[in-house]
């Protein structure tokens, strides 16, 4: 990609109310690695593969979950779910899906810590 090609993802992030600001200091340091990497990042809103609604649940999720929470970018998804027509609904039931990410924790570290403490899981 050239640098005219990663300036020109960047300006027009920057026209349509997409980019973040916390990317300035990126851009202006190195504006073709900015640009390569909004490219691989648009693509699932570019390609067609994906309804714009799926893609905006999947951000959804990846924004709320636990090893994420990116409050800027979930009020713009979700606020971006509900124009195309998602349902508070649907949204809640991602935003429970999003949840179990972080119970993974649960089901890794308890049976370590009864291990180490000298129990069985299941022994009270």
């Amino acid at each position: 990609m050239s640098e005219v090609d990663a300036t020109g993802i960047a300006a027009r992030m920057q026209r349509d109310g997409t980019w973040n600001p916390l990317w300035d200091g990126l851009d202006d340091l190195d504006p073709t690695w900015t640009g390569q990497y909004l490219s691989a990042v648009m693509q699932p809103y570019e390609s067609g593969l994906l309804s714009p609604r799926e893609v905006q649940l999947l951000c959804i999720a990846v924004d709320a979950a636990c090893t994420h929470l990116y409050a800027p970018g979930l009020r713009r998804h979700i606020r971006a779910a509900l124009d195309l027509g998602v349902t508070r609904e649907e949204i809640l039931e991602v935003l429970k899906l999003s949840t179990t990410v972080g119970i993974h924790s649960i089901n890794v570290g308890l049976p370590i810590l009864l291990e180490e403490a000298g129990q069985s899981p299941g022994m009270g």
